[in-house]
């Protein structure tokens, strides 16, 4: 009963979005230094820069920022210890031998939580940092933009344990009366940047306060980010905003309206209807294929015109990948012990949340959406292999995806796209460093940048899901299946994280939240467990 209760208290108190401002961040408790100097000794380096991995090597760090990277032997000849940098009074030495070592991973599309979801920002940056995300754009702040720089501050501190946090606004947020003319616009932008903002999102407005809005931002030297809504894309799409100064898309709306050759709207059936969030989702996965076909003139002029433009794409295919298999991704291993059962109920098919959009979905919009994601791809791959700039973004906390663990399926995803396990990596590192102005300082390990690192004891080049929390199943040479890899230390800011202690701590919260409410995780459909 106690369960029902509960149950029954969510849904009819929950918002529609799922945004509101949460329980803030705990003073931090975890993570040792910084110190003095730090020592990471016998690493194999995976860079940001799609260079081969080296190793071992010993890394070094001084007051947060790398001061020496020194190659200290070969493979599998043992390391002669009077060749290797020295430990000063008061450092501390890592030892790596054999473990694999790579730049703090960028999350480009990380909310932190929401008030529906039941998900803190405890809960999501421990969940960040214990797969090695020590960056996030936060495209929203749904929290509210003193909120987020309060954490912003806080995490450049390290008095929480948090990734560090680039804020980006929602066109128009805080003010009393709508934007409704280019000076409007302006104006609105020029106090978001006073405020603090490192950049807005936008979701789409008439061209003329687009236009307005965007310029202005760039006058101001700040970055911005889109997701072309279908409620303004038929008179504003990815071409025009490129143009008029954005600095990056989120997703891949506006994109195949940009593509559109023998029409200018996406075919809607005449009783569509937006807020059925069936509609928009299931007609969405309809999109691509309405597009000009790859490497067609009008496809090859719309990429070319981006890549002059420097423009960034941060696709996020792992949020929508429940469109295409939606018993896979309801059924993912880590929602038992890692899902708050308030984001697990957030999930379920429902009319007024947002992304749970399963009324009646079934095999055709599946397979719709399989075509889809292959016509995305393909763009995206060709994008970075004629240089384009592509992202890592994971859009957690909807469609059964859940903080940190969304982000290692992207990565897997971009391989799946055709990306190299090393583009993958310069994805989710140096590219997103460069988008959000940032690569002076981090994205790549190299002397005089800050010491942000994802560690791990597998080789992730070879199997991506050993970044993965729960790893990756592996069969050993004496015939005992086991679960390798799990990242081992996420460094931010030369403070070594246990990652694996985060994720017991993420376990422990979702436990506790278990027993206290007496919730059992259910299947769509299924009874509540008693």
């Amino acid at each position: 009963m106690r369960a029902l209760i509960y149950i029954f208290t969510f849904l009819l108190c929950s918002p529609i979005i799922g945004f509101g401002q949460v329980e803030k961040a705990p003073p931090r408790a975890e993570g040792e230094g910084p110190f003095p100097q730090l020592i990471i000794r016998g690493v194999t380096l995976i860079n940001g820069n799609a260079a081969p991995p080296t190793g071992p090597v010993d890394i070094v760090v001084e007051q947060n920022r790398i001061t020496r990277i020194k190659n200290v032997g070969y493979p599998g000849v043992p390391i002669d210890s009077t060749n290797r940098p020295k430990l000063e009074e008061g450092g501390y030495e890592l030892d790596a031998n054999g473990m694999y070592l790579l730049p703090g991973f960028v999350d480009m599309h990380g909310h932190i939580g929401g008030v529906s979801q039941g998900a803190n920002a405890e809960y999501v940056f421990k969940l960040w940092m214990a797969h090695g995300i020590t960056t996030i754009r936060e495209p929203s702040c749904g929290n509210g933009l003193d909120w987020v720089l309060e954490h912003k501050e806080k995490s450049k501190k390290n008095e929480i344990t948090a990734p560090r946090i680039e804020a980006y606004t929602v066109f128009g947020q805080g003010s009393k009366t709508r934007l409704s003319t280019p000076e409007m616009a302006k104006n609105w932008v020029k106090e978001n940047a006073e405020k603090g903002a490192d950049g807005i999102k936008f979701f789409g407005a008439p061209p003329a306060i687009m236009s307005a809005a965007l310029e202005e931002n760039k006058r101001l030297g700040l970055r911005s980010a889109c997701h072309h809504a279908q409620m303004d894309v038929g008179r504003w799409n990815v071409m025009h905003s490129a143009k008029a100064g954005l600095t990056s898309m989120e997703h891949w709306y506006g994109l195949p309206e940009a593509l559109f050759a023998d029409r200018t709207v996406q075919n809607y059936p005449p009783d569509y209807n937006y807020r059925n969030e069936q509609d928009r989702f299931g007609e969405a996965g309809r999109l691509w294929e309405q597009a000009a076909p790859p490497y067609s003139d009008h496809w090859n002029k719309v990429m070319d015109e981006l890549l002059e433009l420097d423009f960034t794409i941060d696709p996020t295919f792992n949020i929508y990948e429940a469109s295409r298999d939606l018993h896979r991704t309801r059924r993912l291993e880590w929602h038992e012990d890692y899902t708050m059962p308030k984001l697990w109920l957030f999930y379920q098919p429902s009319k007024i949340s947002h992304g749970s959009y399963w009324h009646d979905w079934g095999t055709h919009q599946e397979v719709n959406w399989r075509r889809n994601y292959h016509l995305w791809m393909t763009f995206v791959n060709e994008y970075k292999n004629r240089g384009g700039r592509v992202t890592t973004g994971s859009d957690s906390g909807f469609i059964f995806q859940l903080y940190g663990f969304a982000y290692i399926r992207e990565l897997e995803l971009l391989q799946e796209a055709g990306f190299h396990p090393l583009e993958v990596i310069r994805s989710a590192t140096l590219n997103g460093a460069e988008a959000l102005g940032l690569d002076d300082d981090i994205g790549t390990v190299e002397v005089g940048k800050l010491a942000d690192f994802v560690i791990v004891d597998e080789n992730p080049l070879a199997n991506l899901k050993v970044l993965y929390g729960t790893g990756a199943i592996k069969l050993t040479e004496e015939n005992k299946v086991i679960r390798a890899g799990g990242v081992s230390y996420t460094v931010k800011d030369g403070i070594v994280f246990d990652a694996k202690k985060l994720l017991a701590d993420v376990k422990k919260m979702v436990d506790d939240e278990k027993a206290e409410t007496g919730f059992e995780l259910f299947q769509p459909g299924d009874k509540m467990k008693k």
